[in-house]
């Protein structure tokens, strides 16, 4: 059921979806004591070419849903610079030379000493969201956390 839901986030032009299962994810985070964990959520981006034919990033939608639950900023501070090919076919290896070094930080300042919440929709190897940590951590956060919303295999 999950992997269907997420089909339609990612591919059948349903953002609000990812919208809602967010304010839920922050919900049950509020319920069990995490509530005042974080400074920012920071949504895993999408490239400009994808974004544009997509028409929006599901995992910015997660963020947005989940930020408003928590009562917390939801902030841009990634961008993928270079484009990257779908991670579904690779294996943990290629999984890591695709996205390493693709990330960079558009707002430095507003990292330095910041809990920061890194949000996407999948994780399967992790490779995507070290590769955001990696750009943030060299700008002095407090800290770095992830969410997803589903582990592939």
């Amino acid at each position: 059921m999950s992997q269907k839901i997420l089909h339609h986030i990612k591919y059948k032009n349903k953002p609000f979806l990812a919208r809602r299962l967010g304010y839920m994810y922050g919900d049950l985070l509020n319920e069990h004591g995490y509530d005042n964990c974080w400074d920012a959520l920071v949504p895993v981006p999408l490239h400009a070419k994808k974004r544009k034919a997509r028409g929006y990033n599901q995992s910015e939608e997660l963020a947005l849903g989940m930020a408003e639950s928590l009562a917390l900023p939801c902030r841009s501070l990634l961008i993928r610079e270079i484009p990257t090919q779908s991670q579904t076919n690779k294996n943990r290896k290629e999984r890591w030379e695709n996205v390493s070094d693709v990330f960079t930080v558009s707002l430095p300042k507003q990292v330095l000493d910041q809990r920061l919440l890194i949000v996407d929709d999948v994780m399967t190897t992790g490779a995507t969201l070290a590769a955001c940590a990696l750009a943030i951590q060299q700008y002095e956060p407090e800290s770095i956390d992830f969410a997803v919303l589903a582990a592939g295999k």
